[in-house]
């Protein structure tokens, strides 16, 4: 009888949407703007006026349509959940069940032209694959002679008399934004002697130069300087002898940073530059990162660059290229099928970019021509031979000594054009080494160009007078023949600088706030702030709300940016700097989540009142507005959920959903209470599931329980419940079975049966095995607690998909695993328990879920009873703690009956997959890759897929298996500068889901492919980790009015497409906001070669196509026009865009003015 129900209302559901689309279709002739689309238009004031009584109509019934499909979508959900008997307790019988929402059993839409990129790309389009080059080497490493890790290089003399060599020196100067001391600290102690010397000593001779990179330190400065030195910077900037390189707010990280991450330094960096110097870099300039992304090279690219150079390349490497000639090169992305893509890349050939390893292959060398190293400074050359001071005696021997280690660098390059830079850490903060390098450098460039037998032009330079001679000799090259320069494409991972010392450490190291920085970005707060804050702005803006308007958010904000820009340094997000550094880092993101809250707070509570004038009487107590979910107590504790205080006085829940879709999400929070109810906007009850909350493994607390529910949110947008303590409540309690333990109470630690509320079973060992179904997925579990197979219902096949603890020691030669470096004593051993641990068995309406203690991990695996997204994967969550072990690693390893071979897939940012492969001939520690947020193994017919919530090092050592490694205590100092080891370790959070997928129509041949990309379905779950419905809490009043829900889009994005940011831009004038934002899009690219029903996603492909005016929801769109990425550089005739038309693969950003109409 249910059943018959429920097909009723969704058949009466499936009406109203068809009245209304016939509806929409009739009238599209007055709806669609502009008649014939196109890319580039305007938005006549006259047309829209006439059609905005009609606009207006429409957008009432929209809203009307909307509640209506929605208070449905409600009901069938609940009448489903009631007929639904609930999970399945025993081994058999995994059925179905009569259960199914009919709504969410929809597949999404993919428009066949949208599966035609991800088959495409991948053909061979580069002259040279790094998965190629990787299978060619051997690894060995013999002795190069002077050049230690290359060979002997020769020349003729004669190679230069028709076309001298070109040498451009290349002042630097490194400033890591925190390392040994903190980021404070090094600009008090050093960065500022710097600036403030280069002032004076450029100014001395027009013919010195000198470039910059971090933005970080160089806006700290400004604030501190008078005009008169920012006139000089100016003008050193206009004449050509200062050049901003880069211009991010630091040097990144490009193996743990995420994307969203990596452009919003971008951005800050550029946009300071732009407001205050009017600079726009050329060329990028990254000398210390621990390995390169090609999503770095790409972001370049798509903020108007034509040229990077990196340095710490794998030494292997480094030879193969320098033998090939192919230092310089194209740098295309692996899936791109054409050309558009590449940017002029310069490999630095030797050990470091030290003076010593950067004027040529002898070290021994370029160190005399050091002049910082002159005998009695602080700094010698350890080769045991000094500089000496350039003379007139000497200047013959000196010259022709430096110009042969020249040449012989030339020798590595395919044109007679050469680079050398001139710096090192924290160089030229002394007033001293300005005059003895710049001066000594100067006589010898004066008598070497003096010199014709010499066949050489030689000068200072800045990075891109470097790439402009470049550039100029490709072109005369391309007039003979084909361009110069090879094309390259693939990765820079994972780097060795010497011997086995792989750097694959600091994939892991530190990850406590490896997770701090997802949850900061995108988990809950800065993306989340952004969006709220720029569409309440424009509210504010239409009502005239004065005190916010007047508020500090948007300075505030910009903090949290810049504090989130410092961590992505290559030395913070890494977890390779001193202690006290890392406190610094993490209270600065700490005081950042602080402030996110209340910007986030007070922008939803705008958006989701009723009466906007009645802001500013709440906005009088800060503590009127919305509070967030989770608080967390300082920079190393975990985020710990806050109770609600129930009452019969009803407290409103907002949930605010930060993805671009609609879409149907579990919501968890902490009462006071077990007897409580959840209503939805119009007062209709929803379905609850109450459960334990945990003060310890086995105990059960008697303040706290969790309430969960289904609520379906709008993309972008929010959904007002209201929750309150009821008699009447109609929750489901969660049950529980204990195995290999007992419940113990808080007061008496005895063993209870029954604590009254819940239903709990003691059971002294499981004597079957240990089961958790939904609709999609059943799962298997060992009596330790430990997952041991998986079916995924769609085809019926039994997987072995085996969760296993393990530990890795280090090794016992003289140099051992530290922040940096991984080195084992050879495979990991099991992790060893004496008895059984601790496990909790919970079965509950919303969700079922297993957890087992171990001494250092706490595991949970958890079972969504939804149908949609969240109920197609497993969720995994382990709680780590290793602060009492000494040496060790542990991982965490998923063995499977897949047979993936010695082949993986891991991700590179959160934006691409890069395949790899497992190579025997490599040490262990040389096949560890980072992963952002995914990483999978396959075969022919099934995929299986780890995706993480945070940043760690992952492996596939043997075939069908994946493993994380979770967290690392070290003792000791690796020997690359840090001088300590990685040993305050804190108890950690990690976050995973595994998804287990039918591939079809596999060609095996396409694996050997260097392309590969994730499903659809696999993006969207990926999202939906990164980016969860969170919920905020407000006391209720008689006088306080809350709209039902806020909904600032009119539909949802295409599944493929996500909103990167909505990120307000400063003011011209001032440092305040303006009424523009930056609006970044990123259409992914799926391989449609998997299942893609049962999503409960509306949300249908449209090759990269959105028409603009069907955007936003009460939102007037006044100007939208295409930028480059970081907003340095736009068309100066740039027209409002009326359609969107976004590539796969494609990130775009557009700046974009909206007001509030309604």
């Amino acid at each position: 009888m249910k059943l018959s129900r429920q097909f009723t209302v969704f058949g009466s559901a499936i009406f109203c949407v068809v009245i209304f689309s016939l509806y929409l279709m009739l009238d599209r002739g007055h709806l669609d703007y502009p008649k014939n689309p196109r890319r580039e238009g305007s938005f006549p004031q006259g047309q829209l006026s006439m059609l905005q009584e009609k606009i207006d109509h429409l957008e009432r019934l929209l809203a009307e349509n909307n509640e209506i499909i929605s208070n449905i979508r409600d009901s069938v959900i609940n009448l489903s959940e009631s007929v639904e008997d609930g999970p399945k307790s025993s081994q058999g019988n995994f059925s179905q069940g009569a259960g199914a929402h009919l709504l969410s059993q929809l597949s999404l839409s993919v428009d066949p032209a949208d599966c035609q990129f991800a088959s495409q790309s991948g053909s061979p389009n580069s002259d040279v694959q790094m998965l190629d080059v990787y299978s060619l080497l051997s690894f060995d490493n013999p002795d190069g002679g002077v050049w230690k890790q290359g060979f002997d290089i020769e020349y003729e003399t004669k190679e230069w008399d028709t076309e001298p060599l070109q040498v451009f020196v290349v002042p630097h100067s490194h400033n890591d934004p925190g390392w040994l001391k903190t980021f404070n600290d090094y600009f008090r102690d050093k960065t500022q002697y710097i600036f403030n010397n280069m002032v004076v000593k450029l100014a001395e001779d027009s013919r010195r130069k000198f470039i910059w990179s971090e933005i970080s330190y160089l806006s700290k400065w400004w604030d501190i300087i008078d005009n008169q030195k920012k006139d000089a910077v100016k003008s050193l900037i206009e004449n050509g002898q200062f050049e901003i390189v880069t211009g991010g707010w630091v040097m990144p990280d490009e193996a743990t940073s995420h994307y969203f991450a990596l452009i919003d330094q971008l951005i800050e960096g550029h946009q300071w530059l732009e407001n205050n110097l009017g600079v726009k870099p050329r060329s990028g300039w990254a000398i210390d990162p621990f390995g390169y992304s090609p999503t770095m090279a790409y972001l370049l690219k798509l903020s108007g660059f034509s040229h990077m150079l990196i340095q710490r390349v794998h030494y292997a490497i480094k030879k193969h290229f320098s033998l090939q000639k192919s230092l310089e090169f194209y740098w295309r992305q692996n899936w791109d099928l054409g050309s558009v893509t590449d940017i002029l890349c310069h490999m630095m050939p030797f050990y470091s970019y030290d003076i010593p390893h950067t004027c040529g292959p002898d070290p021994k060398i370029c160190c005399q021509f050091d002049f910082k190293r002159l005998p009695g400074g602080r700094v010698g050359c350890p080769w045991g031979v000094p500089p000496e001071t350039i003379h007139a005696g000497n200047i013959h021997s000196r010259a022709s000594l430096l110009l042969d280690q020249y040449r012989k660098k030339s020798k590595l390059f395919r044109s007679k054009v050469l680079l050398a830079p001139l710096g090192d850490d924290f160089r030229y903060c002394e007033y001293t080494e300005w005059d003895l390098q710049f001066k000594n450098y100067q006589r010898l460039f004066d008598y070497m160009n003096s010199q014709s037998k010499f066949n050489v032009k030689i000068q200072f330079g800045t990075l891109s007078d470097y790439f402009d001679a470049l550039d100029k000799a490709d072109a005369n090259q391309r007039e003979k023949r084909q361009s110069m320069f090879p094309v390259v494409s693939g990765d820079f991972f994972t780097y060795a600088d010497r011997d086995d010392h792989y750097w694959s450490g600091y994939f892991t190291s530190r990850p406590f706030y490896k997770r701090m920085d997802r949850i900061i970005e995108s988990h809950l707060r800065i993306r989340a702030a952004e969006i709220l804050y720029y569409f309440a702005l424009r509210q504010a803006e239409k009502y005239k709300i004065n005190t916010f308007l007047s508020s500090p958010y948007y300075k505030t904000l910009t903090e949290a940016r810049r504090n989130l820009g410092l961590f992505q340094h290559h030395d913070a997000i890494t977890g390779t700097a001193k202690d006290w550094v890392v406190v610094d880092y993490g209270t600065r993101l700490f005081h950042s989540l602080m402030a996110l809250e209340e910007i986030i707070g007070h922008s939803a509570f705008l958006l989701i009142l009723k009466d906007k004038q009645s802001y500013e009487v709440y906005d009088s107590y800060s503590s009127d507005t919305l509070d967030m979910d989770f608080k967390q107590k300082s920079q190393d504790s975990l985020p710990q959920k806050n109770i609600i205080q129930l009452s019969t006085k009803p407290r409103y829940l907002v949930v605010f959903n930060p993805l671009e879709q609609d879409r149907v999400s579990v919501v968890s929070v902490y009462v006071s209470s077990p007897t409580v109810q959840v209503l939805s906007a119009s007062g209709q009850p929803m379905q609850v599931q109450v459960s334990a909350v945990w003060d310890a493994a086995n105990v059960i607390s008697k303040t706290a329980y969790e309430v969960s529910f289904l609520a379906r949110v709008p993309p972008l947008g929010m959904k007002v419940f209201r929750i309150l303590k009821s008699a009447t409540s109609n929750s489901h309690l969660a049950d529980y079975v204990f195995y290999n333990g007992k419940i113990e109470d808080t007061v008496s630690k005895n063993k209870v049966e029954d604590t009254g509320i819940f239903k709990i079973k003691n059971k002294q060992n499981a004597e079957e095995a240990i089961t958790l179904e939904n609709s999609f997925i059943a799962l298997w579990f060992a009596p330790s607690g430990l997952l041991e197979k998986m079916m995924a219902k769609e085809d019926g096949k039994l997987h072995e998909v085996k969760v296993q603890f393990s530990w890795y020691g280090t090794t016992s030669k003289i140099d051992k695993s530290g922040a940096y470096l991984f080195l084992p004593d050879g495979e990991a051993k099991p992790y060893v328990y004496n008895e059984l641990p601790l496990v909790i068995v919970t079965r509950g309406r919303i969700y079922s879920e297993v957890t087992c203690s171990f001494e250092h991990v706490i595991h949970r695996v958890r079972l969504y009873h939804v149908q949609g997204i969240e109920g197609q994967s497993v969720e995994i969550s382990n709680i780590v703690d290793i602060r009492k072990v000494y040496n060790r690693e542990i991982a965490m390893r998923i063995s499977s009956d897949i047979k993936s071979q010695n082949r993986f897939y891991t991700d590179l940012n959160g934006y691409q997959i890069q395949p790899r492969v497992t190579m025997r001939k490599l040490p262990l520690q040389a096949n560890v890759y980072p992963m952002t947020t995914m990483a999978y193994i396959q075969d022919a017919e099934h995929r299986l897929t780890l995706l993480s919530a945070q940043s760690l090092g992952v492996s596939s050592l043997s075939s069908g298996e994946i493993e994380v490694i979770m967290d690392r205590r070290l003792m000791q100092d690796d020997n690359r500068g840090l001088g300590q080891g990685c040993h305050d370790n804190k108890i950690t959070a990690n976050l995973f889901r595994i998804l287990l997928e039918r591939r079809s129509a596999v060609n095996m041949e396409e694996e050997k492919r260097p392309v590969s990309f994730p499903s659809l379905l696999s993006h969207i779950t990926s999202s939906f980790m990164n980016h969860p419905v969170f919920p905020m809490t407000k006391k209720f009043s008689p006088t306080l009015k809350l709209l039902g829900e806020f909904s600032p889009l009119l539909s949802s994005l295409p599944c493929d497409i996500h909103l990167v940011n909505l990120r307000t831009l400063q003011s011209k004038v001032g440092g305040g906001y303006s009424n523009e934002a930056a609006l970044i899009l990123h259409r992914k690219g799926f391989d449609c070669r998997f299942s893609s029903k049962d999503t409960g996603l509306l949300c249908p492909t449209t090759q990269g196509k959105m028409l603009v005016q069907k955007l936003f929801n009460k939102f007037t769109i006044e100007s939208l026009t295409l930028s480059s990425l970081s907003l340095m550089h736009s068309s100066p005739d740039a027209q409002n865009i009326s359609e969107i038309n976004l590539s796969p693969m494609e990130i775009s950003t557009f700046r974009v003015r909206l007001s509030f109409w309604l």
